[in-house]
C-alpha cells in the first residue's frame, strides 16, 4: 500500500522524537508518506475539530468531541505518571487564584483544572510557551505549564501551586493521559491499521537510537537545552506510548468518559 497521510503533531520534543523515524524515512513507512504540519495543541484541537488532517495529535480531554469522526490509536500517546502540567504562581503571592492563564479551552490541562480546582473559574486560553511570562508580569494570578515550560518555570520567578498528575493519581490511582494520537474514520481500516503499525515501528526506533533525532527535535523545539530536551522525552514517552495497555485504557476512560 502506499499513499500520503496529512499528518499533524505538536513540535514539542515528545512528538518530533517519536516521529522522526517515520516522518524522515529512518524506518520501513510500507509506502506511506507524511505531509507535515507543526501545531500548537490549542490549534491541533481546532484541526482536529475540524477534522481538517488524516491524523493528528490532540488533548485527550477532546476524546468526547471527537471520537465519532476520529479513532484512538493505540500507539503515540502522552500518558504517564510524574507528567503533570503545573499550576504556578509569581514567588511570594499569598492570595487565592481567581484568574489563570491555561494553554486552550480544550486542552487536558484545562480540564484538569476545572475537575481538581473548580473554585477557579477565570480560565482564559494563551499560547502555551507565553503563558510563564504572562503570569511572571502579572497579567494572571496564575497560570498552568506545558511542555518544556514546566521544566523551567524557576527562571521566571515562579513557584509550584500544584502538579495536576500528582492530584490526578492521588484522587484515581490512574496515569495521566494528556495527549493523543487519532486517525481520521474517513481512512480505511487497512489504512489507520498501517498507520498504526508505522507509528509504533517509529516509537521502537527512536528508543533503540534516542540520538538520531536531536537534530529534528531541536528544529522545533521552544527549548533548545539538551537537560530540558532530554528531561522532557523522557517524562512523556514511555512504555505507554508504544501502547495504551489496560491500564492507559482505563486512564483514558476516566477522564473522558469515553468507552474504549
Amino acid at each position: 500500500m502506499s499513499g500520503v497521510i496529512q499528518l499533524a503533531m505538536s513540535p514539542c520534543p515528545n512528538d518530533t522524537f517519536m516521529f522522526d523515524a517515520m516522518v524522515n524515512g529512518r524506518i520501513d513507512t510500507e509506502g506511506l508518506k507524511f505531509e507535515v504540519a507543526y501545531l500548537d495543541i490549542e490549534q491541533l484541537n481546532e484541526a482536529a475539530l475540524a477534522s481538517k488532517y488524516d491524523v493528528t495529535k490532540c488533548s485527550t480531554a477532546l476524546l468526547p468531541a471527537i471520537i465519532e469522526h476520529y479513532a484512538l490509536l493505540d500507539s503515540g500517546s502522552a500518558l504517564g505518571r510524574g507528567n503533570g502540567p503545573l499550576l504556578v504562581r509569581r514567588k511570594g503571592e499569598v492570595e487565592p487564584l481567581r484568574r489563570i492563564a491555561v494553554p486552550g479551552v480544550h486542552t487536558t490541562a484545562n480540564m484538569l483544572v476545572r475537575k481538581l480546582f473548580p473554585a477557579i473559574v477565570e480560565r482564559e486560553p494563551r499560547l502555551f510557551s507565553t503563558i510563564a511570562d504572562a503570569v511572571a508580569g502579572g497579567e494572571f494570578d496564575g497560570g498552568v505549564l506545558i511542555h518544556e515550560g514546566r521544566f523551567v518555570y524557576d527562571r521566571h520567578n515562579l513557584e509550584l501551586v500544584a502538579d495536576l498528575g500528582v492530584e490526578w493519581e492521588r484522587r484515581t490511582s490512574l496515569p495521566l493521559p494528556l495527549g493523543s494520537i487519532v486517525a481520521s474514520r474517513s481512512l480505511d481500516a487497512e489504512t489507520i491499521a498501517l498507520v498504526e503499525r508505522v507509528l509504533r515501528r517509529s516509537i521502537e526506533y527512536a528508543f533503540s537510537h534516542p540520538t538520531e533525532s536531536r537534530n529534528y527535535v531541536k528544529q522545533h523545539a521552544q527549548e533548545l537545552d539538551d537537560r530540558v530536551i532530554d528531561s522532557h522525552i523522557k517524562l512523556f514517552v514511555n512504555d505507554y506510548s508504544l501502547s495504551l495497555g489496560d491500564e492507559g485504557c482505563m486512564a483514558v476512560e476516566e477522564l473522558t468518559g469515553v468507552k474504549l
